[in-house]
């Protein structure tokens, strides 16, 4: 329904090939449309709901569109479609634009932003909760391709006494069917057949993966492995009888994507070219897929990195569903997640990159590729506050970022803590000799952004590992206080990374802000900019606490905060409680191992004029 006080002129007629819907309001603020790494507020934007891969540097365009926004004037509209839109936000004119053939259905909400979030979720799918070993410490590589890496990654954990909750394995399958243990032997079968667990032996560089995840599982790890939507079209040389009765399987029983003459699809550019798309619409595609991929979680692999998402290309490309590939385009990667989602049940979880409406109801999502550059530090805040304005909750991305030459020192510590306080904090990495080694050059031939490498990589400083180690402790200290209020997330259709418009939405001043944002009632403002060794920031109306030394400050001011490499800008509301895994130690950065069950060192820290902030904090150097 329009309320005429609010969304004035309001027009939607058909001009030529597209349909324009048009109105007048007095917005000075624009927030949702997805993860969008070039702006939180959209007011002065024409930007595009379009899924589109794009490596590093992702500016207007996005993995991860949403054709949903709320303005600072009390209302929101959602475009129900899967077509692309265009929206144009001129401030007091807004503007949407989509083919006249489009199916589409017009949404209006109204209230404060919390409750226009709100509405959005109720309508479009209630948040699905990870569980809680999700919101750790996750280490991850793509060059790490055997038994003995992670056993050495490991080992360097406990040597530093590096919290890790959870291991991400990229390259641990045979680069064919993404389902078989790379090196293992089996006798190959019909492709509408699966191989059971017995009958495959491990070999080569994956010789006991089972004994791999016990170890993991007993240090307090879990397991994530990789994962890809497409039926690979081989390298030159590379040969996979399995593979191939998949593929012929594929095609003679339509669990492909097709064209209009029902040849299979295949990606015509970017990644993984040649390549068929497995039919995730077609339930007998769902079946047929993870009836090969049960005996992996049989082993007791704890999730999927649920990688890609975008390769419709082609706009004649047809599915199951009888939809073309103008819609298959942003619907794929959600019906892909989609399917994992139901595929893993609730005790395990999703780390995915592409997305689109419902993506709420799938587990966890990431920024996906950045270059090791301050100003991509910059746009992935940007992108997790856009997302969590368009009713996504739980996002992370890669410390440092993801490809090229190694991270600075001082970006890998201040991208670390901003880490430290995001759902999932992970590092990971694009190897040198990886895909776009030619694009992005990198440094070294061990590219890992793990503190270890990064420390022997600046002549064994210290100081990185100190300060890397001691923000992993701070996040497992956090995670008792961050997993509740993840709980609150799907109780409540909220956001756990909330931009302070949703906190304050009567404070002209909030809007501007794109570089803090609030978890409970913790005001986080990381420092993202090179040569920084501080940052001015608002803190809105109230009594705020400084973290880390508890002195006490007013509200609706701005102020200058010094913090070097061990510290981020941190605020605690008046009258928060905060509980705290503190160890035996009983001290913030101490090291409380992997085990996120136990409850022996909570601690409930009160922010009132009782509080002693110094018999909880610790000096680090």
């Amino acid at each position: 329904m329009i309320d005429n006080k609010i969304i004035r002129n309001f027009t939607e007629k058909v001009i030529g090939e597209y349909v324009v819907i048009e109105y007048e309001c007095d917005a000075s603020a624009v927030f949702g449309l997805g993860e969008r790494y070039c702006s939180v507020n959209h007011i002065g934007k024409k930007l595009k709901s379009l899924v589109i891969e794009k490596f590093c540097e992702q500016g207007e365009i996005t993995y991860f569109p949403m054709p949903f926004y709320h303005t600072n004037d009390g209302h929101g509209v959602f475009v129900e479609t899967a077509y692309e839109v265009d929206f144009d936000f001129t401030e007091g004119h807004f503007s949407i634009t989509l083919s006249k053939e489009a199916k589409y259905e017009l949404h209006f909400f109204y209230g404060t932003p919390k409750e226009i979030i709100a509405q959005f979720i109720e309508l479009t799918g209630e948040i699905v909760l990870p569980p809680k070993w999700a919101f750790g410490v996750w280490a991850s590589a793509n060059r790490w391709n055997c038994q003995k890496d992670i056993e050495e990654q490991i080992a360097y954990a406990e040597k530093y006494n590096y919290p890790i909750n959870v291991v991400v394995i990229e390259a641990w399958s045979d680069e064919a069917t993404f389902y078989l243990w790379n090196g293992s032997k089996y006798t190959a079968v019909d492709g509408g057949e699966f191989l059971k667990r017995e009958n495959i032996q491990f070999e080569g560089p994956w010789p006991s993966p089972d004994k791999m995840i016990k170890e993991l599982h007993d240090r307090g790890m879990r397991l994530v492995l990789w994962q890809i939507p497409a039926l690979k079209e081989l390298d030159p040389g590379q040969v996979c009888e399995q593979h191939d009765n998949d593929c012929a399987y594929a095609v003679e029983h339509k669990l492909v994507g097709t064209d209009m003459n029902g040849i299979p699809y295949k990606i015509p550019r970017q990644w993984f070219v040649g390549s068929m798309l497995p039919d995730f619409a077609n339930p007998e595609t769902r079946d047929w897929w993870f009836a090969k991929r049960k005996y992996l979680l049989d082993m007791g692999v704890d999730g999927f990195k649920t990688d890609g998402g975008e390769f419709v290309h082609d706009i004649d490309t047809l599915f199951y569903n009888g939809v073309s590939g103008k819609e298959e385009k942003n619907l794929y990667p959600a019906q892909y997640e989609k399917a994992y989602t139901e595929f893993i049940g609730k005790d395990r979880t999703l780390f995915s990159r592409a997305g689109y409406l419902g993506a709420q109801t799938t587990p966890m999502h990431w920024a996906g590729d950045q270059m090791s550059k301050f100003s991509e530090l910059k746009s992935v805040l940007t992108a997790g506050l856009s997302l969590s304005l368009s009713g996504v909750p739980f996002w992370s991305f890669d410390i440092a970022g993801f490809a090229g030459p190694l991270p600075s020192k001082e970006l890998y510590l201040r991208s670390t803590a901003l880490a430290a306080f995001v759902p999932a904090m992970q590092w990971h990495s694009e190897p040198v000799s990886g895909q776009f080694a030619e694009i992005m050059k990198g440094t070294v031939a061990v590219n890992d952004r793990s503190p270890w490498n990064m420390s022997e990589f600046y002549g064994g400083d210290e100081e990185i590992l100190a300060v890397s180690i001691y923000f992993a402790n701070v996040h497992m200290n956090f995670l008792p206080y961050f997993y509740a209020e993840a709980e609150k997330c799907a109780k409540e259709r909220t956001p756990f990374m909330k931009h302070l418009y949703l906190e304050y939405p009567n404070d002209e001043k909030v809007s501007k802000i794109e570089d803090a944002y609030m978890v409970g009632d913790l005001l986080v403002a990381p420092i993202i900019s090179e040569g920084e060794t501080g940052r001015n920031l608002y803190l809105p109306e109230g009594m705020w606490y400084n973290f880390w030394d508890g002195s006490k400050m007013k509200g609706k001011q701005e102020i200058y905060v010094k913090a070097s490499y061990n510290q981020i800008p941190l605020f605690v509301r008046e009258g928060a409680a905060l509980t705290l895994n503190l160890g035996k130690t009983g001290k913030i950065g101490a090291s409380v191992g992997n085990d996120i069950e136990c409850t022996e060192g909570y601690t409930s820290i009160t922010y009132d004029e009782s509080l002693c902030i110094e018999k909880y904090c610790q000096k680090l150097f």
